[in-house]
């Protein structure tokens, strides 16, 4: 059984519904959602002329491969309605591999890890909240460390506080 770290997200719709829609689909066709991080409530990063996200970590237990997972995660994005419009737009949900067990990978349509975990709070905040003390494959790093490193200045809180 593999362990994965999955990030989803979404900024357009009901936020919270699409969250628990895609969770449900990840539960049914790619494994056992074993945690949840709190749902955060995220400034848009690299486009700010778009609403908010909602956004959550899962740590997930899966028989698929690398690839399945991806495969799987784009068909329930598109099942879900999102409509790939470029870089850093507004969508329905979005679902991003960021860990998969401590494997380094890289091929054409994946890299893992996540390749820019280290410049997002929005990653990093839900991730710490799962797991402060897991070594991140590429940087050699704990999340806690990356966290505190972190440059990236975006609002990230949990959703429903003020």
């Amino acid at each position: 059984m593999n362990k994965v770290y999955l990030l989803i997200g979404g900024n357009i719709g009901d936020r919270k519904r699409n969250l628990d829609q895609a969770c449900i689909e990840i539960a049914n066709r790619i494994g056992t959602i074993n945690r949840y991080s709190s749902i955060y409530e995220t400034a848009p990063w690299g486009n700010q002329s778009q609403a908010a996200f909602l956004n959550q970590v899962l740590e997930v237990y899966s028989p698929l491969r690398a690839d399945e997972i991806m495969e799987t995660a784009l068909s329930i994005e598109q099942h879900m309605g999102r409509v790939r419009m470029g870089l850093n737009q507004p969508r329905t949900i979005d679902i991003d591999i960021l860990y998969f067990n401590d494997e380094k990978l890289k091929t054409e349509g994946l890299t893992i890890p996540h390749p820019r975990i280290a410049e997002r709070k929005f990653v990093l905040v839900p991730m710490h909240e799962l797991s402060p003390a897991l070594v991140d494959p590429l940087h050699q790093k704990t999340i806690l460390y990356l966290l505190n490193a972190c440059k990236d200045n975006l609002e990230v809180r949990k959703y429903g506080s003020m």
